[in-house]
């Protein structure tokens, strides 16, 4: 590929086009506003720089030479592409535009949470796509962010990274749950668990979804100098209320989570005899994508979706 001169400027390309289109030297100094004899070094410029003599005399003026002739499309295109590249792009128009959406979010979110966002992404914009991603602990969901490959991310860790923008989406008070037909739960009130009582019975718990973090409710008991008894580790969080009623398994987490299955399983929600803060969800996105119009439109979405669940 031949070397392109360091000293010519989009301003040359623009006279050169103009001079290729109107044939004629006065007219694009007065088109352009500038004196002719400006026109004219320009010109003597584009001559040294193609080494061709671009504009000729003809019997009814100036004519192209064939040379300056198959320069005039090149020339426009590369005039049009600039303009491209400075036009203000219009805000996110969400009914008649089309994007695809990329949101990572862990399985132990409020039942709800997901589907109504999904529910209002394809109401108010439906020619476009969501891909739901999920997050564990071999997923580098800071550099997915940061090369455009996840849009948001919905999380509850202790210690997001501080890089990242962040907003508060809700918060779900701790409980735990039980088959209510079990033995523990037959003789205690939801309110009667001691703290004996919570540490010794069987827990299932989520697996670590970030490589040395142990996840909210195991984070502040060690934090209190506390272990409860986990006989159980599981990927698959949804399918936790399941195994609680095929077992004598505890489940502690979110009570909006556990009361959307409390209704349809039998279970028993307990009080939880530990003063856990309750678990806070947030979304979090890179600056890549913090002034893209579409992008603001998504999180101003997911967070209307989660104030509509929590009456916030």
């Amino acid at each position: 590929m031949a070397k392109l001169p360091s000293h010519i400027d989009l301003h040359l390309i623009r006279i050169l086009y103009m001079l290729l289109s109107e044939k004629n030297v006065s007219r694009v100094a007065m088109k352009l506003n500038q004196p002719q004899p400006s026109i004219s070094a320009s010109l003597r410029k584009l001559r040294e720089l193609t080494g061709d003599p671009l504009l000729v005399r003809g019997s009814r003026g100036m004519v192209p030479t064939e040379h300056g002739e198959s320069l005039l499309k090149p020339a426009k295109r590369i005039l049009d592409e600039t303009e491209r590249l400075f036009i203000q792009k219009l805000p996110f128009a969400p009914r008649d535009e089309a994007r695809t959406f990329h949101i990572a979010a862990p399985d132990y979110l409020d039942t709800l949470f997901l589907p109504t966002v999904v529910e209002r992404i394809r109401r108010e914009s439906p020619k476009s796509r969501v891909v739901i991603h999920g997050v564990g602990r071999d997923v580098d969901f800071a550099r997915l962010l940061s090369d455009g490959e996840l849009d948001i991310v919905v999380a509850n860790w202790d210690e997001p990274p501080a890089h990242l923008h962040l907003s508060k989406l809700f918060q779900d008070p701790i409980a735990c749950a039980m088959r209510a037909d079990c033995a523990f739960a037959r003789r205690t009130a939801p309110d009667a668990m001691t703290l004996e009582d919570y540490l010794s019975l069987p827990h299932v718990a989520p697996s670590h979804t970030l490589p040395g973090y142990h996840g909210v409710i195991d984070a502040f008991l060690e934090k209190q100098g506390l272990q409860r008894n986990v006989v159980l580790e599981s990927a698959y969080f949804g399918q936790m209320p399941y195994m609680l009623i095929r077992s004598d398994l505890v489940l502690t987490t979110g009570r909006q989570f556990l009361r959307f299955y409390e209704s349809s399983l039998p279970l028993k929600v307990f009080n939880v005899p530990l003063k856990f803060p309750p678990m806070r969800f947030y979304q979090l996105w890179h600056d890549r994508s913090h002034h893209a119009s579409e992008h603001r439109w998504l999180r101003e979405l997911v967070g209307a979706a989660a104030k509509s669940l929590t009456g916030g």
